[in-house]
């Protein structure tokens, strides 16, 4: 499963506000199998949201759109999102529902605009906020509070699977340059993928899809670099 994740935010874009949604959505994903190819972060804009969830939707089995959700004037998504599939919003009954009988507001206190979703789509309540969340055709739209972000995306998450690949991680304690020759012997040895991170020591990341393989160039490449010391 091939998926865009799509994070909505002028605060975001300003660097008023780190964006740990699109960090946590992705390493979610990522466990479930699926491959994250895209992370793309928008203003509170209508069209600019509509494009990108559009082009979005035409090349990944599906998107996962976080933040601007809400009754207040910079929260666009639900707009935006509803124009890119073509279909307008509308109060959702079901939505106002859940919030009035199990949410614990009374209608009179939810502000107008709180349960507008795009025309037939299904409704993703909202565990420790109000706004509601979606997925119309296979765009899933939740809140940009993390909390709420991450409780509603649990009850979706099983919607979301792929191939697990499994990860080793080797500490050498050599500069990244002098370790390419080793990676590329590993590479011709064995079907892993090698990702390298420089730190204090270079943190070499092997992944695959077989556990079994992916263990032994693991110890392969422990017993060729030079680890941190004790």
């Amino acid at each position: 499963m091939r998926v865009a994740v799509v994070t909505v935010g002028d605060e975001l874009l300003s660097g008023d506000t780190t964006n740990t949604n699109a960090t946590w959505l992705c390493r979610r994903l990522t466990e479930r199998g699926v491959e994250v190819e895209r992370v793309l972060t928008v203003p509170d804009d209508v069209g600019d949201i509509a494009e990108v969830v559009n082009e979005s939707l035409a090349a990944y089995d599906a998107v996962v759109v976080t933040g601007g959700l809400g009754p207040t004037h910079d929260d666009m998504t639900m707009e935006g999102v509803a124009a890119a599939v073509g279909r307008e919003v509308e109060a959702n009954a079901e939505a106002e529902a859940w919030l009035t009988e199990q949410g614990g507001y009374a209608a009179s206190d939810l502000a107008p605009g709180t349960t507008h979703l795009p025309v037939g789509a299904r409704v993703l309540h909202n565990e420790v906020g109000v706004a509601p969340g979606c997925v119309v055709e296979s765009v899933y739209v939740l809140p940009g509070v993390p909390e709420e972000m991450k409780g509603m995306f649990e009850t979706v998450a099983p919607e979301f699977s792929g191939t697990v690949r499994h990860v080793e991680v080797v500490d050498a304690d050599e500069a990244e340059s002098e370790l390419v020759d080793r990676f590329a012997e590993l590479r011709d040895r064995f079907d892993v993928q090698v990702g390298s991170y420089p730190g204090e020591t270079v943190s070499v990341k092997l992944s695959g899809v077989d556990e079994d393989e992916v263990r032994e160039a693991a110890t392969w490449l422990r017993e060729r670099v030079d680890g941190p010391e004790a």
